[in-house]
């Protein structure tokens, strides 16, 4: 009985010892949330408040901007084109050079002064120039790293009309995160500006 007992403990002694290691953790890949992109397509923005044309896309909305720091904005045109799936905004902003107190020159110096104040946080900046057979002219502004805006742009006709650009998230994702969406809506941005037109 004595043998058999023995023998029996000794199993149990390991199965219990070795039941009690430390369990083995095995580190998760990198990856990037799932998200679902809607198809590429088109429509015209043709609004009576702004002095310009652009294809914008159907999975936006326009939304008018009705505030400015407790006030009136100081343009009719300034307005959101606002993407609901991913929580998005294109800010504009539109100037009439000859009605306003800035002359272009200052109006320039702004648009760099705004990117350069993102370059605390920004890995770097890539100033893409901006000339298309319709009139316009300009700079934008591609921001790597986790800088709250990482597109911005201005176009002008340089004579009369400028207007500014600029991409955020309402978000607190990492830039890394959030860089296929970025992708997207930049190359939606760059649609924008490519069919862009100034109307007399």
């Amino acid at each position: 009985m004595k043998r058999v007992l023995f023998p029996l403990i000794i199993f149990c002694i390991l199965v219990s010892m070795v039941a009690c290691d430390d369990p083995v953790y095995t580190p998760k890949p990198r990856s990037f949330p799932r998200v679902a992109f809607p198809e590429k397509a088109y429509e015209a923005f043709e609004e009576d408040y702004c002095s310009f044309t652009f294809e914008l896309p159907v999975y936006t909305e326009i939304q008018q901007d009705t505030n400015f720091f407790q006030d009136l904005p100081p343009d009719d045109c300034w307005f959101d084109v606002f993407y609901p799936d991913f929580d998005g905004r294109v800010h504009f902003t539109y100037v009439s050079i000859p009605n306003s107190d800035k002359d272009l020159e200052q109006l320039r110096d702004e648009a760099f002064g705004m990117a350069d104040w993102h370059n605390k946080r920004a890995n770097y900046i890539d100033e893409l120039l901006i000339s298309t057979e319709n009139g316009v002219s300009g700079i934008a502004f591609d921001i790597d790293g986790p800088a709250a805006s990482p597109f911005q742009f201005f176009l002008t006709d340089s004579l009369e009309h400028y207007v500014r650009g600029s991409l955020y998230f309402n978000t607190q994702a990492r830039a890394d995160s959030l860089k296929p969406v970025i992708d997207f809506v930049r190359d939606d941005i760059l649609h924008m500006i490519e069919t862009f037109e100034w109307q007399k």
